[in-house]
């Protein structure tokens, strides 16, 4: 055979086999990302956008902040945390209010105050009120008149309702104005904590406030109202951190007695 012949290419004879090239893959490197921390919920951004607040990012526009702050106030969701609470804890809080002198009513309360009493006995005050105020009254007229005839004046619960929801809620917002512009530390929640158990014992006292004598109704609302009103005026005096609490002490304690004789005077005269 020529030794041209074999210098012919055979790669395009049919049955030839390609010669193997062996090529060289580029591996891809994958590089990972840095890790970006975020602050979640998101926070609102500027121009009202919604973003994230990553660690040690400025907190945001003060602005912002406050109208957030004062959403939250009339959000149901922020007050769910004043009502986790259970039936043994409120019990526990209710025998404490029937100890006037204790004055330890706050430390029991710091961890978690609760708003359920407050509410509790503050509806409970004022149907109890209304019922029995009607019976007693009924009794004293039975008493002097044997045909008096049963008659319930819904005009009992409009008064109990105004006053009671009025009395827990209005004076423990003044307190707490009063404690600032003092500048002693107060909180809202705690005192309307503290005055909505104050008023358990005027739930029990109302029960006895229904026998038709008049000394012995006296003798009960004073021994209640001066029970609820060292209660109050004590844990006043234990939680403000101020030498200037005389007039704090003695107005919540003067208040507390007119709750009684109002009760007294209105409901079962």
């Amino acid at each position: 055979m020529d030794e041209s012949e074999n210098n012919l290419p055979t790669s395009h004879l049919l049955g030839s086999v390609p010669a193997v090239v062996k090529e060289e893959k580029s591996i891809p490197i994958y590089e990972v990302p840095e890790a970006n921390l975020q602050i979640f919920p998101p926070n609102n951004g500027a121009n009202g956008a919604r973003g994230y607040q990553t660690p040690g990012s400025p907190s945001g526009d003060g602005q912002l902040q406050s109208e957030s702050n004062w959403k939250g106030v009339f959000s149901i969701s922020s007050y769910a945390q004043y009502f986790n609470v259970d039936t043994d804890v409120v019990l526990n809080r209710l025998i404490s209010s029937l100890h006037p002198i204790g004055g330890d009513f706050f430390s029991k309360i710091d961890a978690n105050p609760d708003l359920y009493g407050f509410i509790w006995t503050s509806t409970t005050l004022v149907f109890v009120i209304a019922a029995l105020g009607n019976c007693a009254t009924y009794l004293t007229k039975k008493h002097s008149n044997s045909s008096t005839t049963w008659s319930f004046d819904v005009g009992y619960l409009n008064v109990a309702a105004g006053s009671i929801y009025g009395y827990a809620f209005l004076v423990p917002v003044a307190f707490y104005f009063l404690l600032q512009y003092l500048g002693s530390n107060a909180n809202l929640v705690r005192f309307w904590c503290l005055w909505g158990y104050s008023l358990f014992i005027f739930i029990l006292s109302s029960v006895l406030l229904i026998i038709p004598v008049e000394f012995i109704r006296w003798l009960i609302i004073v021994l209640a109202g001066g029970a609820s009103a060292c209660f109050v005026a004590m844990n006043l005096r234990s939680y403000i951190q101020s030498t200037d609490i005389n007039l704090v002490i003695v107005a919540s304690f003067v208040l507390q007695m007119g709750l009684a004789l109002f009760i007294k005077i209105w409901f079962f005269p």
